[in-house]
């Protein structure tokens, strides 16, 4: 049997759609890649994580273990590269360092193809400040990562660090539509800034160039859990993928987190938890 040729070689492994996700693994809590994965196989993309760092629970717990997977995220990606992986999509989430932000602008740099969908999750603060893991070095290197992002999904804290912007607690739409002009100057042309509250709604704005704002309203439900930002994201992700309108997206994955949230207060889920979207995985579409 003739050797197969090195164009056959490169293709062997492409012939599904698939999103690596660049993000840690919870083994408990119900967020990051435990999120992602199910979420985006459901819709119908391949999922391959590149794990950050590894908690067997979140940070949320009074105590968890922790191992970080820096070092290794550089010769994992090497063996991607041996396999010549094409990505429809790459998705980050939590990066952990300053290196971690170095390495994932690395992964772009080297498999971002010409259709590639870069979604670009910043998880940066909230409360209007910065996480007390992430350092002003970090902040300046996620200004010069978000450069490569096709998609930015920042809420509004994010969004006021990204922008060098002063937090304030409310915020008229038109301000936050100068906040996405503001970021779209920097390299995305689509950006939703997430959850931001209107009375009895929350509230994502949608902004892409050339188009009309527009703002997603989802009647609020219960409180927060941990692991809503990773299946906003996902959804937007696998949809971009499978060439879901933007708008379309953004409201599909605000139904979809209402859905996980009102079923979870049902089953008495705690908070810790995350949402119990297992549940109602089988409406995602």
């Amino acid at each position: 049997m003739a050797e197969k040729s090195l164009q056959e070689e490169k293709q062997i492994h492409n012939h599904q759609k698939k999103i690596a996700v660049i993000n840690d693994i919870s083994g408990f809590g119900r967020c990051s890649i435990a999120v992602s994965l199910p979420i985006i196989s459901t819709m119908k993309v391949q999922c391959c994580p590149l794990p950050t760092s590894i908690f067997s629970n979140h940070t949320g717990f009074p105590s968890f273990f922790y191992e970080d997977f820096t070092k290794q995220m550089e010769p994992y990606m090497e063996e991607w590269g041996k396999l010549h992986l094409h990505f429809d999509g790459i998705a980050t989430g939590f990066l952990g360092s300053a290196d971690q932000i170095r390495i994932v602008g690395d992964f772009i740099k080297r498999f971002k193809r010409q259709d590639t969908i870069v979604v670009i999750d910043p998880v940066m603060g909230d409360y209007g400040k910065p996480y007390a893991t992430y350092t002003e070095e970090m902040c300046q290197k996620m200004k010069n990562l978000i450069c490569y992002a096709d998609i930015l999904t920042p809420n509004v804290t994010e969004a006021c660090v990204l922008t060098d912007t002063p937090y304030k607690d409310n915020w008229k739409v038109a301000e936050l539509v100068e906040l996405a002009e503001k970021l779209a100057t920097q390299g995305p042309n689509k950006i939703v800034i997430t959850g931001f509250s209107q009375k009895s709604y929350i509230c994502n704005l949608c902004y892409e160039v050339g188009n009309e704002p527009t703002v997603v309203k989802t009647h609020k439900v219960g409180t927060e859990r941990s692991g809503t930002g990773d299946i906003f994201a996902s959804i937007v992700a696998a949809d971009a993928v499978n060439g879901v309108e933007f708008y379309a997206s953004v409201k599909k994955a605000s139904a979809f987190i209402k859905k996980c949230i009102l079923r979870s207060i049902a089953l008495e889920i705690p908070t810790t938890d995350g949402v119990c979207f297992e549940e109602v995985l089988r409406t995602l579409k």
